[in-house]
């Protein structure tokens, strides 16, 4: 089924032999519109009790860029962030880590706490920050991505 821009889900589950170890499976979680779709990745996957969300850009849902200031495309990327976690009946309290991609480490990293004071809480999860050359988009300036506990 699909969902709408309010976040259903729209799952597709898959039985997957595991060497030794019988069948598992993986469920995948779509919002609509689902701009991933087109270059085969998933905005989500429900796995093993956990779910892994894809990188989120500063993005609105018809696929643009917000802005190009560093707290507002973070603000639309954690929100990106929550939308697909609440596709998969979660929420950011449900986060245990956080993937943060910045294409401007000097500039911007410092204003990462300000995002982390909104969008999260404690116990703050585990995080990984690295500065990268560019994003799939060339204004992107920041990209997240999480690992939550499925309920």
């Amino acid at each position: 089924m699909c969902m709408d821009l309010r976040g259903r889900v729209m799952t597709m589950s898959v039985d997957v032999a595991a060497e030794g170890q019988g069948r598992r499976e993986i469920e995948r979680i779509a919002t609509t519109p689902d701009w991933y779709e087109p270059h085969k990745i998933s905005q989500a996957i429900r796995a093993g009790g956990l779910i892994h969300v894809s990188g989120q850009a500063g993005i609105d849902e018809r696929g643009r860029t917000v802005a190009d200031d560093f707290l507002t495309q973070g603000r639309q990327a954690f929100a990106n962030v929550e939308r697909v976690l609440a596709a998969a009946g979660a929420s950011l309290a449900d986060v245990v880590k956080v993937g943060v991609f910045i294409t401007d480490m000097a500039a911007d990293a410092g204003q990462l706490l300000t995002l982390r004071e909104e969008f999260l809480s404690e116990p703050y999860p585990a995080e990984t920050l690295v500065e990268v050359s560019s994003l799939a988009q060339p204004e992107w300036r920041i990209e997240v991505e999480a690992t939550a506990l499925a309920r």
